[in-house]
């Protein structure tokens, strides 16, 4: 992505121009380590929702110990660097409000009156978002390639996600998927943002911390319903303690997923980063087979390589708009 004026949270849509040489490899691989990372999510919430935690506390906890656990890396990367902080409020706040808090209520708001799989679908729809947010403000018509493969990730989520299994649906639940779904996109869009020089940990880290706040005054206020419960819980076939989930679904899924996913939208661009993350689907289908017991479907497993070939795709045509442009 290329650089704008230091306190710009949607930075003009050359957001898709990534890294070159190694960069763009390990901006794959970080993305897909990202996306493997919240992927292993299910589990771990759903281990403490069985044991009586409402999605708001487990969201919660999880996000307040990834600030804390972050706090003392943002520090370290932000020695001598806190100038950088006033004059990118406005990318921090988008990150911490959007892509943090934003993201999380408005999901976990979609599944008071939607089916899981819809909610997801809808907020899964940010990449395609960012296709047609690139197209309007460039004004060039995205590759070919990039149009199938966004066509094909879409048909495959529609597999793995097995949204038309006894759907629920519901107009509010559908605008709150929707909201979700502009808070993802804004969350890759900041993320590529390099931010007039800020750290990618220390984005990650104050955007965290702030998103932390923000959900702490949400319960407080009865925005979100939070209650918790510190009885056993039930993982991969053992009883443990509540304490093992939530640091996996706070050390694992959020911390180390956020940061991932910094630093693969930088060197990828805000529209491939949006579209590898896909592949969470699939890591999340596998390790509810390995954590829960959740044996898959044959057509989720379709259904999560055709969003692999979808992402391969998009990858391809973004290396073909790179090459005619330049």
């Amino acid at each position: 992505m290329s650089a704008t004026a230091p306190d710009a949270v949607v930075p003009t849509l050359s957001t898709d121009t990534p890294g070159v040489g190694h960069h763009r490899f390990a901006g794959m691989i970080f993305a897909i380590a990202s996306a493997a990372a919240f992927g292993m999510s299910g589990p771990f919430a759903k281990s403490l929702l069985h044991a009586g935690w409402t999605p708001a506390a487990a969201v919660t906890g999880r996000i307040v110990i990834a600030a804390l656990v972050l706090l003392p890396i943002t520090v370290w990367q932000m020695r001598g660097r806190w100038h950088l902080v006033l004059p990118n409020w406005r990318p921090i706040a988008g990150y911490g409000l959007a892509g943090v808090a934003g993201a999380q209520l408005a999901y976990f708001s979609a599944i008071q009156t939607l089916s899981i799989g819809v909610a997801l679908l809808l907020e899964y729809t940010a990449p395609l978002w960012l296709v047609l947010l690139a197209w309007v403000t460039t004004r060039r018509t995205p590759h070919r390639l990039v149009l199938l493969g966004a066509g094909a990730s879409i048909v495959g989520l529609l597999l793995v996600l097995n949204v038309f299994g006894g759907a629920q649906l519901s107009g509010t639940g559908v605008v709150w998927g929707l909201i979700a779904a502009g808070c993802a996109a804004a969350y890759f869009i900041i993320a590529s943002n390099p931010s007039g020089g800020l750290p990618s940990l220390a984005l990650a880290g104050i955007g965290m911390q702030l998103g932390a706040v923000a959900l702490i005054v949400a319960g407080l206020t009865g925005i979100v319903d939070v209650h918790a419960s510190t009885a056993p819980v039930h993982l991969a076939g053992r009883t443990t303690s509540f304490i093992v989930p939530l640091l996996g679904i706070a050390v694992i899924s959020a911390a180390f997923a956020y940061v991932a996913g910094v630093v693969a939208a930088r060197d990828l661009g805000a529209r491939v980063a949006s579209f590898v993350a896909l592949s969470e689907v699939l890591f999340a289908v596998v390790f509810a087979w390995l954590l829960a017991g959740e044996v898959p479907a044959l057509i989720q497993l379709v259904g999560g390589f055709i969003v692999i070939g979808g992402v391969v795709l998009v990858r391809l045509g973004e290396t073909r708009d790179a090459r005619l442009a330049d």
